[in-house]
């Protein structure tokens, strides 16, 4: 059975080609352009990993997953927070969430589904 995963990224360019590359790698993709439905999504089809932009148009990522976090359906979902965003400060606020891990953009579209693939129990 394919493993499931959910991209979360408002930038429909980013999201495609992330879903495309996970597709590929034989990955079932569910996709949201905004925190809230992202959230949605990962509590009712309970992915087996969250690719999370940092910047979305209604939440930070870091808020959406603190959300999950304290949900009993999605709190150990894996999450991969992608971002170009990689500023000291942005890395704290990931750190201090559990189970979760970072990749930076512009990503290696070569190894991208491996790296997602690691972060998956």
């Amino acid at each position: 059975m394919s493993k499931k995963a959910l991209v979360v990224d408002d930038n429909r360019n980013n999201l495609l080609l992330e879903k495309d590359l996970l597709e590929i790698a034989g990955f079932e993709v569910f996709e949201a352009e905004n925190a809230a439905g992202g959230i949605a999504i990962a509590r009712k089809e309970k992915p087996d990993i969250i690719i999370m932009d940092v910047r979305l148009p209604d939440m930070r990522g870091s808020e959406a997953a603190r959300i999950l976090r304290q949900d009993k359906e999605a709190c150990d979902i894996p999450i991969v927070f992608v971002t170009a965003s990689v500023m000291a400060e942005g890395r704290e606020e990931i750190k201090a969430i559990t189970n979760t891990g970072f990749i930076g953009k512009p990503i290696n579209t070569r190894t991208f589904a491996k790296e997602i693939s690691q972060f998956i129990k």
